[in-house]
């Protein structure tokens, strides 16, 4: 049996015009997130000032009485704050109807619950720096990654697994929070899970990190992941970015592990002892469905001696059941 269906030739034209009009809308929401929230002149008892607004509620500060260099500050952030709408609301009309073909023609699509959580991170540059989207949700880029529907892979899940993936500290400390409180402020954290947050429609979202990279996670971040060795081959190889719609169409992008390394660590994840029974027959499906698919359908994620070689114990009896046809 084929372990990809490819997708049709009017399936791909959505794929490639659903990224570029992406592209062209997440740039312009990227610039608006480095501006200021709003640069007005006030005027204080008959002499003017700016100041910098921080939110909705004109909270703000006075960055000084007006000069020739304050306005031209001023001037210079209001042509590009233009500029940079225009550009996006130019680009979501295009981009709408992209993600609208994207669902009729029922390609590979995420749960509601994760396309604004992904919004932010794109919007904020989180994505592949600082983090990865690992779990069920990465099988959907996967399958653009391979040109086709995964057989036998389950693709969606009503909740979201993130790995923190930042090789240096950042400021501000609480980078994480603050992206999950900007898209719902109910969220807050699993008091018996401290690497879990929940909003109130009950929708969790798990952060994972390896060793090598919990140091670089901010000490007062939130949710706090327990640091497992499993997540280190998941940093390994060359991460997979494509731009996927979740079921009522917003787009989004993914940036994933290598799906080398993802189906082996989930053929693993099959047999670690202590996980949860419920999960170990998806972690299976997905292992061998995945390593199926790169080997059929991906060819610049080539399965060869060179790869084999690399592999750590752990992992290499799995590859070579795998090779040999013995999972059934």
């Amino acid at each position: 049996m084929a372990a990809v269906r490819p997708f049709t030739d009017e399936q791909l034209r959505t794929l490639i015009n659903l990224r570029q009009r992406y592209e062209v809308w997440m740039e312009a929401e990227r610039a608006l997130a480095r501006m200021p929230y709003d640069l007005r002149i006030k005027t204080v008892s008959g002499k003017s000032y700016l100041y910098e607004i921080f939110d909705r509620s004109g909270n703000g500060k006075s960055l000084g009485r007006m000069t020739d260099e304050l306005d031209a500050t001023f001037r210079s952030y209001r042509e590009e704050k233009q500029s940079a709408q225009a550009q996006r609301d130019g680009a979501r009309g295009a981009l709408d109807e992209s993600a609208r073909l994207y669902r009729a023609l029922r390609l590979p699509m995420l749960s509601s619950g994760a396309g604004p959580i992904l919004q932010a991170c794109d919007r904020r540059n989180l994505l592949g720096s600082h983090l990865l989207v690992v779990g069920t949700n990465a099988i959907a880029a996967y399958a653009l990654e391979a040109a086709g529907f995964l057989v036998g892979a389950p693709e969606e899940t009503d909740d979201f697994d993130l790995a923190w993936s930042a090789t240096e500290s950042e400021e501000p400390e609480t980078l994480l929070w603050d992206m999950l409180k900007s898209v719902d402020p109910t969220f807050t954290v699993n008091t018996e899970r401290n690497f879990q947050a929940r909003n109130a429609k009950a929708y969790e979202v798990e952060i994972l990190v390896a060793p090598s990279r919990a140091g670089t996670l901010g000490r007062s971040d939130r949710p706090k992941p327990v640091p497992l060795l499993e997540q280190e081959w998941l940093l390994l190889g060359r991460p997979v970015d494509q731009v996927v719609a979740c079921r009522d169409g917003t787009p989004v992008r993914i940036v994933a592990p290598d799906p080398r390394w993802f189906a082996l660590q989930k053929l693993w994840m099959s047999e670690k002892a202590g996980r949860n029974p419920l999960k170990r027959p998806k972690d299976r499906r997905q292992g061998i469905a995945l390593l199926n698919a790169v080997d059929e359908a991906m060819p610049q994620y080539p399965l060869a001696a060179k790869f084999e070689a690399e592999l750590p114990d752990d992992l290499t009896p799995h590859y070579r059941k795998w090779r040999s046809g013995k999972f059934s």
